[in-house]
This record gives C-alpha cells, sequence and structure tokens, in this order.
C-alpha cells in the first residue's frame, strides 16, 4: 500500500511538472504569444551562452578569410 501511495504521489508531481494539472500557459491567445517569444528567446541565449562557455564563437584559423583576432600590437 505504502509503494502505491508513494507510486501515485510521483505521478502527481510528474504530472503537475509537465503542465497536464496546472496549465503553463495563458488562455488569452495575445498573452499566451507573448509568453511563448520570451521562451523561445531565452532558448536561443541559452544556446549563445553554451557557445561562450565552450570557446566555438570564436573565430576559426580555417576560414578562406583573413580576420582580426583582436590584438593589437
Amino acid at each position: 500500500m505504502r509503494r502505491f501511495a508513494m507510486l501515485a504521489l510521483m505521478g502527481l508531481i510528474a504530472a503537475g511538472n509537465t503542465g497536464c494539472l496546472l496549465n503553463i500557459w495563458s488562455g488569452d491567445p495575445v498573452r499566451r504569444s507573448r509568453q511563448l517569444l520570451v521562451v523561445s528567446e531565452n532558448l536561443r541565449v541559452i544556446e549563445d551562452e553554451w557557445e561562450r562557455i565552450w570557446f566555438v564563437d570564436q573565430p576559426s584559423h580555417l576560414t578562406p578569410y583573413r580576420v582580426d583576432g583582436g590584438l593589437v600590437p
């Protein structure tokens, strides 16, 4: 019985986190589109931060174009 109660509680918590019980988006179409734009913008910024952390946003030395490395003599 205890295992069933714990399983039911975990299922309820998981359903609440996925937006099944409590809707995370507004019912108003204008407000919902604004919320979706904010979320997508945050995801874009996360991708830029990830590239900055792993230094993949730096210019490659293998490009056919000459790129200034940012060092001023």
